[in-house]
């Protein structure tokens, strides 16, 4: 789901990620390498979300970027 939609489009991601949250560092958005729990943790950590709310921005966001499952 949203989980391996984030880590298959990561690289095109990255800097769309940086724009909508910018607090994210850009060594902190490397070292997650597009792990969805990881992205969850530092909005909850840096933006003050409950979980619940970190994954309803993440969803939103894959929403907004209109990215698809990639087939592996």
């Amino acid at each position: 789901m949203n989980k391996e939609i984030i880590k298959g489009h990561w690289q095109e991601l990255k800097g769309k990620v940086k724009q909508e949250w910018g607090k994210l560092t850009d060594d902190e958005i490397v070292q997650m390498n597009g792990t969805y729990d990881e992205l969850s943790g530092k909005l909850q950590k840096l933006y003050g979300y409950q979980k619940d709310q970190a994954e309803k921005a993440i969803d939103n966001f894959i929403k907004k970027c209109k990215l698809e499952e990639k087939s592996y």
